[in-house]
């Protein structure tokens, strides 16, 4: 109906703009034909009375220069226009506005040849003397008879006539768009009264078309059109009757499939997706809107996948397999094709079910690898102590100093198994969140007076320079004694990591109102660049040899990693080799 009422509008309102413009057209013409022809008539009656009362002269060039350019002046200041005397041979004698010994010959001038042969010649032209839009009309004049006549000539500029015509126009196209404006009003008023009731069923039938089947249209006369509103209405009820059942089924449906953790996809036996779940759309990366209704091979999804649904239309059998997939994410999705037969009928297509496995095999590829390292680490310390337990029992227990030695040994490698087997204790309640914090307002100052007193006698056996520098009046909310622990334990490596006669030093600073920062640097051995992304890794070791002897369990650096996060807080390590490295911890000043 928009459609028809706009055309219908659009053309009332051609009529009257082609009707207007027409008229404007032909009034501007007119107007400015009638100026012009009247500033003719004017300035012709100008020349003539020039001709009549002024004195002609003849002689040399030179002379005539002079004169009929001062006379030219004189008379712009009667006529308000320019003069030019033209001798009959075409040399300007004299010009008000310019130097005639400068201008070109004007015989060949429109206005010079019209006037020469018809009595008076005109044109309009721009001036290539005064750079102006101008009108020239030029008259002959006898002077010495039987001899070929010269030529006076007035030149005005246009300026004001086109001043004239433009605000004419103006004027005429403001009318002319008052006039759009009414007969815009006026047109959609007459086609609103003829497209309402239309419109009205029209819109009525797509709400039907949309599936609301309670829109009803509103009869209000008993005409054609109105025993097709009641027709309309009779087809909504009988519709909405059906349609309410299958509805809810759809609903149903669609709450099932768009709430399941697994994507879904139902493709026809030609190829087409038909349908997508929600999760589906998370997993391949594509939304439903893009993708149904178009052939699987158009999702640009990896070469595997592809394989895999043409292989399950060609085969109709169950097929099942877990790929990585690159886009939008890395995962690892395993996949179920199944064959769909509805009532045991024909083929009619596969169902794709697709279900993220990647954090089921992250966590068995860790726990594999936590007992694999746990095992590793256990090996050395019990390999130790069987050896060292079977040369004492093979004899050398008699001998009282190698007894000695040996029992050291395996007192040593044994504390050294309590220490692993504590930390492994200590890192699975810290991942389980099993560890309650107890935060309270901590003394930046006083703590690291006594963390740092702590480690003196150990940093005092190696001479190692142990230095503080704390920013005076700073607290931080925190479990102390977890906040301890992060501290003495990257003190402890600083300290067992650097060699005899360096240097290990806190500074603690704070990041405005909100943050403070906690900085342990070390001129020790450093760690290599490649190794930085792995370090906070659970038993990940830069120098395993170095590491085993200095006591270490490759637990500490992920024990006080998973501290700092409990805090809230960030940890980061810079380092080089043989340099020293510094850890840098952000902790929040509130939790």
């Amino acid at each position: 109906m928009n459609s028809f009422r706009t055309r219908l509008t659009l053309i009332m309102i051609a009529m009257i703009a082609l009707s207007v413009i027409a008229a404007g057209l032909f009034m501007v013409k007119t107007f400015k034909d009638n100026h012009i022809n009247a500033l003719e008539d004017n300035m012709v009656r100008e020349m003539q009375i020039i001709s009549a009362k002024m004195e002609w002269k003849s002689g040399a060039l030179p002379v005539l220069y002079g004169y009929y350019t001062d006379e030219a002046k004189e008379l712009k200041h009667y006529t308000g226009a320019r003069v030019t005397f033209i001798r009959n041979d075409g040399v300007v004698l004299g010009d008000s506005d310019g130097d005639p010994k400068e201008m070109d010959n004007h015989l060949d001038r429109v206005e010079v040849k019209e006037a020469l042969k018809s009595g008076t010649g005109r044109a309009i032209r721009a001036s290539e003397t005064i750079k102006q839009n101008m009108m020239y009309v030029a008259i002959p004049v006898t002077i010495v008879p039987n001899q070929a006549p010269d030529v006076i000539r007035l030149a005005m500029s246009l300026e004001e006539v086109e001043e004239s015509i433009r605000k004419l126009t103006a004027l005429l196209f403001a009318g002319l768009l008052v006039l759009f404006l009414i007969a815009a009003l006026i047109s959609y008023r007459l086609a609103l009264s003829l497209t309402r009731p239309l419109e009205q069923i029209t819109k009525v039938a797509k709400r039907i078309k949309n599936m609301d089947y309670r829109a009803r249209v509103k009869v209000t006369k008993q005409d054609e059109i109105g025993e097709l509103g009641n027709a309309i209405n009779a087809m909504a009820d009988s519709l909405q009757v059906q349609m309410t059942r299958i509805q809810q089924n759809e609903n149903q449906l669609e709450s099932v499939l768009d709430n399941m953790i697994n994507g879904i996809v139902m493709i026809d036996r030609n190829g087409k997706i038909v349908l997508m779940n929600r999760r589906a759309e998370e997993v391949l990366g594509f939304s439903a809107r893009e993708l149904v209704g178009r052939h699987f091979a158009e999702a640009k999804q990896q070469y595997e996948l592809s394989q895999m649904i043409q292989e399950g239309l060609k085969s109709r059998a169950h097929l099942r397999e877990e790929i990585t997939f690159y886009f939008p994410e890395e995962r690892l999705l395993e996949l179920n094709l199944v064959p769909i037969h509805p009532d045991g009928n024909d083929f009619s297509g596969v169902l794709l079910v697709l279900q993220d496995v990647s954090a089921i095999r992250r966590l068995e590829r860790m726990r594999s690898e936590f007992v694999a390292n746990v095992s590793h680490e256990l090996k050395t310390p019990i390999t130790a102590v069987k050896g060292f337990a079977e040369t004492l029992l093979g004899g050398a227990v008699n001998d009282e100093e190698t007894a000695r030695s040996f029992l050291q040994i395996i007192y040593d490698e044994s504390d050294r198994l309590n220490r692993l087997i504590g930390d492994i204790l200590e890192l699975s309640k810290i991942e389980s969140r099993r560890v309650p914090l107890v935060f309270s307002p901590v003394e930046v100052d006083t703590f690291a007076e006594k963390s740092i007193k702590l480690l003196e006698s150990e940093a005092a056996r190696k001479r190692i320079e142990l230095s503080m520098n704390i920013e005076p009046g700073l607290y931080v909310e925190a479990d102390e004694d977890r906040l301890r622990q992060i501290i003495m334990n990257l003190l402890s490596n600083g300290i067992n990591y650097t060699p005899e006669g360096g240097r290990v030093s806190l500074k603690i600073e704070g990041l405005g109102d909100d943050y403070i920062r906690i900085q342990i640097t070390d001129s020790g051995i450093g760690i290599p660049k490649k190794d930085l992304p792995r370090i906070f890794e659970r038993f990940y070791r830069v120098d395993k040899a170095r590491s085993r002897s200095s006591g270490g369990t490759g637990l500490g650096l992920s024990i006080v990693k998973h501290l700092v996060e409990l805090h809230k807080g960030t940890i980061s390590v810079t380092s080089s080799a043989g340099v020293g490295s510094t850890f840098t911890i952000e902790l929040p000043v509130l939790q």
